[in-house]
């Protein structure tokens, strides 16, 4: 079963919605947030990386940094203003753009069942990104980020969503980048049906935020831990959303590399060529099993070796063909030994398309360019399963939810 629970959400009034929402904090850097947030008071900017409202040189990890974000989070709620709902409520939550929707069922997800790897991961979480969200978190007594999560697709709670879209929304907000964020909030009957319906689910897999649930886990435990905490307060749950597997868009994350390890293009072209299958005036969008190289103008396109050819026992990972790359492209070839340290790996997410991929190489930033085909949701269910754990940087979703419109106080 999936646990989900309402909650008594921290939100902005309905006119306030488009000023206060803003990207999730580990999307931007800090310059990034300090010029989308000027001008504009009300951007939760100022509470999730308030870094931005400090002097340039300050330290994102210093204390000064989580006062400020707490205090900011009190003057938003002043300001923008800010309500505390009377009951406890779930949410839908729709994202669209001009060719993509999706729509997921907002509330707060057990953190006990996260423990038991009933909401399962696939990406190893950071000690300091994990501090970081941990002591910000604690600071403010709130969750302020959103897990994005998802299931297999149930018809039940397809029926439900539907039900629900049929009513007037809570907010309806277009972002500057073209994405509509639109929330319900569910009738007590049809909250009742979600529950129920949720029982069914078997299990949750974090999609995006695996620091962001880290986290919130390890905020409990503190919480936990000083006395101030029991089993059946806010804390034993994380804001989420969960949408159904049918509905959810997974783009590729690419790889450039800034060098060839002392090889000319000539020579690294035709190493590659002695190594695997390739092709000239490739398709920049690779198929499963491919992966689209662009090198001196070039696109090419190389078939990857299927890994299951090797004399050596796979895992679910294994058969990634980010992980195939890799394993026989990257590292034997380009001495790439730990992609997650080599300062010579750039990763460009798949939003940014492979025009982004093509200017580094024509510019001289770079030397070569992989295009991967995306992970699918059946890959990072399988993977997610086997209890294995993908490369840093395997999955980029997009649309994303926005910070600021929901938040759970714990």
């Amino acid at each position: 079963m999936a646990l989900v629970r309402p909650f008594r959400a921290l939100r902005p009034k309905p006119d306030a919605a488009r000023a206060v929402s803003a990207v999730p904090y580990d999307v931007v850097s800090t310059n990034e947030a300090r010029s989308l947030a000027a001008g504009n008071p009300l951007s939760f900017l100022h509470v999730s990386r308030a870094e931005i409202n400090l002097p340039p040189n300050t330290d994102p990890y210093a204390d000064v940094v989580y006062e400020t974000a707490s205090a900011n989070l009190d003057r938003l709620i002043r300001d923008a203003p800010f309500v505390v709902e009377e009951t406890p409520s779930l949410y839908l939550y729709r994202l669209r753009t001009a060719d993509h929707e999706q729509t997921g069922l907002a509330g707060c997800y057990s953190l006990d069942e996260y423990d038991r790897s009933e909401i399962r991961k696939h990406e190893r979480t950071r000690p300091d990104k994990e501090n970081d969200r941990t002591r910000h978190l604690l600071a403010l007594r709130a969750q302020t980020g959103v897990v994005f999560l998802t299931f297999r697709a149930m018809a039940e709670i397809a029926v439900i969503m539907q039900q629900v879209r049929c009513n007037d929304p809570l907010f309806d907000v277009e972002t500057a980048d073209g994405v509509c964020h639109t929330i319900w909030r569910l009738s007590p009957d049809d909250q009742i049906a979600a529950v129920a319906a949720f029982d069914h689910v078997g299990v949750l897999y974090v999609a995006d935020g695996h620091h962001r649930i880290a986290s919130a886990a390890r905020a409990r435990d503190q919480l936990v831990s000083f006395g101030s905490d029991n089993l059946d307060t806010e804390s034993q749950f994380v804001l989420g959303v969960a949408f159904p597997d049918s509905e959810m868009r997974i783009q590729a994350y690419n790889r450039v590399l800034t060098d060839l390890a002392g090889q000319t293009p000539e020579q690294f072209l035709e190493a590659v060529r002695t190594r695997f299958d390739v092709r000239g005036n490739a398709n920049p969008t690779p198929f499963r099993g491919h992966v689209s190289m662009y090198l001196k103008g070039s696109w090419y396109d190389v078939e990857l070796l299927s890994p299951a050819a090797q004399d050596k026992g796979c895992c679910e990972v294994d058969h990634l063909d980010v992980a195939v790359l890799q394993e026989q492209l990257l590292q034997p070839m380009l001495k790439v030994r730990d992609i997650r340290t080599d300062s010579r790996v750039i990763f460009v997410g798949g939003v940014r398309g492979t025009d982004e991929l093509e200017k580094l190489v024509n510019t001289g930033k770079a030397a070569v360019a992989f295009s991967l085909a995306p992970v699918t949701t059946e890959e990072l269910f399988a993977v997610s399963d086997a209890g294995d754990i993908m490369p840093p940087k395997s999955t980029w979703f997009e649309p994303k939810l926005r910070d600021g419109l929901l938040i759970h106080q714990v």
